[in-house]
């Protein structure tokens, strides 16, 4: 894969610069290892803005069931 379509595919994922720069010095099983790392931390962070949302809609409802505010 050419180098420069690897280098937007991690940016594209949300790698920063200093993971892209440091990608290239690793041998593939390293790679990988490091590409693991990455997607566990998105995995966390989408379910920390899951239940964020969750919370969100959580409370929408319980106001709209309660008739509080301009929402029935």
């Amino acid at each position: 894969m050419d180098k420069n379509k690897i280098i937007q595919n991690l940016k594209d994922a949300g790698c920063s610069e200093n993971l892209v720069q440091n990608f290239f010095k690793l041998d593939v099983k390293e790679q990988i290892s490091l590409l693991a790392k990455h997607r566990i931390n998105l995995l966390d962070t989408l379910h920390k803005n899951q239940k964020q949302i969750d919370c969100l809609d959580y409370l929408v409802l319980n106001l709209k069931q309660n008739n509080i505010g301009e929402y029935k």
